[in-house]
């Protein structure tokens, strides 16, 4: 009886120790081995979805809806579901979707009973074969039954993510190549993912995708811990068939329309329309915290932020009052910001802000990433780690003060000056240990400007109504040249606050009414 006790035992290990060894039989590795292989062959594009599912119209393809009681894992303990996103409009390549658990590696095959469609006539159109867009993390955030989305797979390599209580704007990218750049952009496609089934009742799951393009394909894990913030530790290996002239890496797509530093656009009722507000950097070498207002130019700008030893970027959502934008639909104040804090060894570099005109809130139009100094050649491979945290804009952690509204006017005018051609900027500092210092506290600006501007006046001052400092500063460009300005607050010589920046191009005229 001992014996077969024991035996028993040895059994139920033995079927375990197999089970584990299944779950674990596909990973990281895998997906290194499926990139670099691909990156040997000529690259070959998706197949494009029929024409007429390319050519739903926005509201037609927002009615198709999928079944939430179809959700993967929705019978278990998982806390995790996965919800599929139908293919149609601008997600015009059908992706492979796995699921790796204790039995191995499974097709998600497709099924089209699985979505809701607007009218018979187009789910009988649909083919059987189609496949999936993308998918939908969902996860318990409130601690109860109900699910939320959490995070977003669909689109090129675009994937969304949000903290509680937040709704979706920015997107991140798995890459970007070539970006702003006059030789055009690549958009490089995630082909296939595999879903690695988490443990019952476990808040972290992991999923793998494989990315490929012309100039390269690309290898990544991405380990998901959604919660107040929701954090994404992402693991990649690159594989370059092409040299790429801008890498971006770690990029972040967002849109600004419009704000308190710019002009609202004739018809607008909405006080501002944007998913971000700024651009914000940490360089850890000089451990300057740099921030820079969005803008929606006039003509496309690129601008490269050179740093020694990053810290982080990301794109802010610094206005968090549904006052600030009044609209009840869009829910801009619901936004999340998103941090990019790096792994080791990314060295020096620039991050690069691309700012591209817009005339519609339904363009993204922003986009930051990291640009490595070192130079991208054919044959190349890179590895990279960075964690992504989609939350309020405390996931940065900075201490200093920060810069919570710019304002731009007329230098010419009451209330801004009495010089001609010049603008006049306010911007509002809060926070950090300013917060803590006296009325009368003995706070000094520090204001530069590039070649072709001439600053004519900057001062500190205390506003009482806001229980906060503000900077003051008047310029005045020379004729066809640009401002770039950079200001900041300082007590006995130390900065008490971040290093606003600003650039306004010549053919962005804030003075004047919009035509």
């Amino acid at each position: 009886m001992p014996y077969q006790r024991n035996l028993r035992i040895v059994l139920v290990i033995a079927a375990a120790l197999c089970a584990a060894a299944r779950a674990h039989a596909f990973g990281f590795d895998d997906v290194v081995a499926k990139a670099q292989t691909m990156a040997s062959h000529e690259y070959e594009p998706p197949k494009v979805i029929p024409e007429f599912l390319r050519n739903l119209g926005y509201d037609d393809y927002q009615s198709i809806r999928f079944r939430p009681e179809a959700s993967l894992w929705r019978q278990g303990r998982s806390r995790f579901q996965v919800m599929m996103v139908p293919a149609g409009s601008y997600y015009q390549h059908a992706v492979a979707l796995n699921v790796v658990d204790s039995e191995g590696v499974h097709p998600v095959p497709f099924d089209r009973n699985l979505f809701d469609y607007p009218s018979p006539e187009l789910l009988k159109r649909v083919p059987a074969d189609l496949g999936y867009a993308g998918f939908k993390l969902t996860y318990p955030l409130a601690g109860n039954k109900d699910q939320n989305q959490v995070l977003v797979f669909a689109g090129a390599s675009y994937f969304r993510g949000v903290g509680a209580g937040q709704q979706f704007g920015m997107s991140a990218r798995g890459i970007a190549v070539d970006t702003g750049l006059a030789s055009g952009e690549e958009f490089p496609v995630f082909r296939e993912f595999w879903l690695e089934r988490p443990a019952g009742g476990s808040d972290v799951m992991v999923v793998y995708g494989l990315l490929d393009g012309p100039s390269l394909t690309g290898a990544y894990r991405f380990e998901v811990r959604p919660g107040e913030a929701l954090k994404v530790h992402v693991s990649a290996r690159l594989f370059f068939r092409n040299r790429v002239q801008q890498v971006g890496l770690a990029p972040l797509t967002s849109m600004f329309f419009y704000g308190e530093n710019t002009l609202r656009p004739r018809g607008q009722w909405r006080p501002q329309v944007h998913d971000s507000d700024g651009l914000l950097i940490h360089d850890q070498h000089t451990d300057e915290w740099l921030w820079r207002p969005l803008l929606n130019p006039a003509a496309l700008q690129l601008s490269y932020h050179q740093v020694q030893q990053l810290g982080g970027f990301g794109l802010i959502q610094r206005d968090r009052a549904f006052a600030q934008f009044e609209d009840s639909e869009a829910r801009y104040d619901l936004r999340p910001s998103t941090w990019v804090r790096p792994g080791e060894n990314w060295g020096a570099g620039e991050v690069v802000l691309v700012e591209i005109p817009t005339a519609s809130e339904v363009n993204d139009n922003i986009v930051a990433f990291w640009k490595p100094a070192q130079e991208v050649s054919a044959g190349d491979s890179r590895y990279l780690t960075y964690t992504l945290t989609f939350g309020n804009p405390e996931i940065t952690g900075e201490p200093l003060a920060r810069a919570v509204r710019t304002f731009v006017g007329d230098g010419s005018q009451v209330g801004g000056g009495s010089v001609e051609g010049a603008y006049r900027f306010v911007v509002d500092f809060e926070g950090g240990t300013m917060g803590r210092l006296r009325q009368d506290a003995a706070v000094v600006s520090q204001v530069s400007a590039s070649e072709g501007a001439r600053v004519i006046e900057h001062f500190a001052e205390y506003i009482e109504a806001r229980h906060g400092w503000r900077l003051s500063v008047l310029v005045q460009p020379e004729d066809g040249k640009e401002i770039n300005l950079r200001g900041l607050l300082a007590v006995d010589g130390k900065p008490v606050s971040e290093t606003w920046t600003y650039r306004l191009g010549p053919s962005t005229d804030l003075r004047r009414a919009t035509p």
